[in-house]
């Protein structure tokens, strides 16, 4: 059974680096989604964070002349919670694996599982990549022109690990796995990931090592503590402990288990097979979904630092703003897929859909609105077949935007059908010239041109509840424009689904002109 809480999680990230585009893009998707389910009226839980622990981070963390606490400190003081609240992204939490919340609940999760027998101790030898934490195998490994084996992720050679390891019988999680996945086909989206984990499970698991001991920073195993928690283990039980596993039961059965886990593609097994088989031996309810988004290519090349292709947000934020960020990636790639990105394209989309379809149509209304009214609303008089398409129109994009992005994570589909209401509008007033008919000084002309004016105004109210999950900056000003924060309340507190209403502005509302939503673009910077 569902949780009463709608609970969405991000990854939680190594924190080896600074955030760059890739990062972000998934914390935007997870808070459009969460945002916009808030506004359907349920109550909602948006949880992400860092990963603290491994290797990696130790290594990382030893180049730099820190320790790895310290080095850990840092970047999230400095880098992912000041980028998190520069991108609006509205979290309800943010967990550190290092905090003593998480790390004391793993180490009983994982006691739980050693006392059920599903934990032995062995020995494991094989290609390792500190990059991933993982230790790979044949199928996940390419060479170099000299024959080194190297990760297909990072590009990078592995190293041979031999150690004394505990082992969970995950093998023995394989047929109770694709029993879920054919009970629950929309457990794994997109539908390649799915045939991608089902082909996988389906040639047999191996057991998974859970503890390393060549290094010592991680969760001490708690019954032999020269041993540190596999980093994965540690890392995927964040989605418990930080809603209350182990500590608070009311919390934890109110919110738990997650209702979307958003991930990469490149993680996607961890959360697809190791996470539900872990909950499945603790005797705890699986997730509702997980799903992979692809990645962001540059020059062909996956976006990352180890490929010299990160780009900070902040790059493109100080140029384009911060809501048409938050746009511009959802909109231009298909979520689950590999999508490519480019100054020139962000540009050109900025330009066209942003300031002349969605900007200038705002412009457009609040300045005859002001000329031609005195700044008041009109009263609509009467509603031709023009106004009825219009408003056909309205329901229709409501309709089709709550099922895309609320139910399907759909968001570059529902936000088209956004965008081409915004251009159905905007052909509208292109056919019904209220500059002309504002030449009329009759009564049925000032009659028809309120009614135009109107249909307009209450048009650009939908469109603004609507777009409030995605830009919500730029949304707030538009319903300030139009003298809805006055009339019907915070724009948070609309309904999307009842977005499409129509009449929902008042005649007399206060219509002003503010500033431009989406400014001319300067050059690009050097």
């Amino acid at each position: 059974m569902p949780s009463p809480t709608y609970y969405v999680s991000t990854p939680i990230y190594y924190v080896n680096d600074a955030p760059h585009l890739g990062h972000a893009y998934t914390t935007v998707a997870g808070d459009v989604l969460t945002r916009w389910h808030r506004q359907r009226g349920e109550k909602v839980w948006y949880l992400t964070g860092t990963d603290e622990h491994g290797q990696k981070i130790m290594r990382t963390a030893e180049a730099n002349g820190v320790t790895p606490q310290q080095w850990c400190d840092k970047l999230v003081d400095e880098a992912w919670q000041p980028l998190w609240e520069h991108l609006n992204i509205a979290n309800d939490d943010f967990i550190r694996t290092t905090e003593k919340r998480h790390t004391d609940r793993v180490q009983e999760f994982v006691q739980d599982l050693y006392d059920k027998g599903e934990i032995y101790k062995g020995g494991y030898e094989g290609p390792y990549c500190v990059g991933c934490e993982e230790y790979k195998l044949p199928g996940d490994l390419i060479k170099s022109d000299d024959g080194t084996e190297l990760c297909a992720i990072h590009k990078k050679p592995v190293e041979l690990l031999k150690e004394e390891n505990y082992f969970f019988k995950l093998s023995e999680y394989g047929p109770k796995l694709l029993e879920f996945y054919e009970a629950n086909p929309g457990f794994i989206q997109p539908e390649s990931a799915r045939n991608e984990v089902l082909n996988f499970v389906r040639q047999g698991l191996q057991d998974l090592s859970i503890s390393r001991s060549t290094f010592d920073w991680g969760v001490p195993v708690p019954w032999d503590t020269k041993h540190v928690i596999y980093v994965w283990v540690d890392a995927l039980l964040n989605y418990a402990t930080a809603v209350g596993y182990g500590a608070d039961q009311a919390r934890f059965d109110e919110i738990f288990p997650a209702d979307v886990h958003l991930v990469g593609k490149d993680i996607l097994r961890f959360h697809a097979i190791i996470w539900p088989a872990m909950l499945m031996a603790n005797g705890l309810p699986v997730p509702g979904k997980v799903a992979a988004n692809g990645w962001l290519m540059v020059g062909g090349e996956k976006m990352s630092k180890s490929n010299l292709t990160g780009i900070k947000p902040q790059d493109l934020t100080s140029h384009f703003g911060v809501d048409a960020y938050r746009w511009y990636f959802l909109r231009a790639i298909a979520f689950g897929q590999d999508g490519s990105f480019s100054w020139e394209d962000f540009t050109a989309r900025y330009t066209s859909e942003l300031a002349n379809d969605y900007g200038n149509l705002a412009s457009r209304v609040a300045a005859m609105v002001g000329k031609y009214f005195g700044g008041e609303l009109p009263a609509s008089s009467a509603d031709g077949d023009a106004e009825k398409a219009v408003q056909e129109g309205l329901a229709k994009a409501v309709a089709e935007a709550d099922r895309r992005i609320g139910d399907e994570l759909d968001f570059q589909g529902g936000i088209l059908a956004v965008f081409d209401f915004v251009k159905q509008v905007n052909g509208y007033l292109t056919e019904q010239e209220p500059w002309k008919v504002a030449k009329d000084e009759s009564a049925e002309g000032r009659a028809r041109l309120a009614t135009i004016l109107y249909t307009a105004a209450e048009s650009l109210r939908g469109v603004a509840v609507l777009l409030n999950p995605v830009m919500p900056e730029t949304s707030q000003k538009l319903w300030e424009s139009l003298g809805a924060e006055a009339a019907l309340g915070a724009l948070d507190g609309r309904r999307v689904q009842e977005a499409g209403g129509w009449g929902q502005l008042a005649p007399g509302a206060k219509v002003t002109k503010g500033a431009v939503l989406f400014p001319r673009l300067e050059e690009k910077p050097a």
